[in-house]
């Protein structure tokens, strides 16, 4: 099977729409082809974010992976969050991840970031044999969290109190 990676266009959104909907049920997200077509869209409509696919010869997407363009502080260099990859079920263990991460770290350069990161589920083993056969380090310092972020019940909510 003949693959090729390529830049995403509006054309693709149906096909990413079905893919990204795919991997948002891996994580445990409930089916939503709405949701997730108009959340592709709207990334490439805004152009919020690089989207490479991943094409079979058939015309049918394997994979796809997405990156969000943002920066390191503390190098002071852009760099790109490798936030989304998925390879369709049916296309895994024919080197589709790996052709898409060689393609975005190609895209990384032509665009001029210092580095990509990413994150993934500490059970994900067979991705994190693929980033580390790619020489992705594994980040043995810091931890990751995350902050659910919540609309204010009330005014006291939103502001501080003298006392504070």
């Amino acid at each position: 099977m003949g693959i090729i990676t390529r830049e995403a266009h509006e054309s693709d959104v149906p096909a990413i729409a079905e893919l990204f909907d795919l991997y948002r049920q891996f994580y445990e997200q409930p089916p939503n082809i709405t949701l997730a077509q108009a959340f592709i869209a709207e990334r490439l409509a805004k152009s919020e974010s690089v989207i490479l696919v991943a094409e079979s010869d058939a015309s049918e997407l394997a994979g796809f992976c997405q990156l969000y363009p943002t920066f390191c502080s503390v190098e002071a260099q852009p760099i790109y969050a490798l936030y989304d990859l998925f390879v369709r079920p049916s296309s895994r263990k024919t080197s589709v991840g790996r052709l898409l991460l060689q393609a975005a770290e190609a895209k990384a350069a032509q665009a001029g970031k210092a580095r990509m990161d990413l994150t993934t589920a500490r059970t994900n083993k067979p991705a994190q044999a693929l980033y580390e056969s790619l020489g992705w380090i594994r980040d043995e310092v810091f931890f990751a969290y995350n902050r659910r972020v919540t609309k204010a019940r009330n005014e006291k909510e939103r502001t501080c109190r003298p006392s504070e």
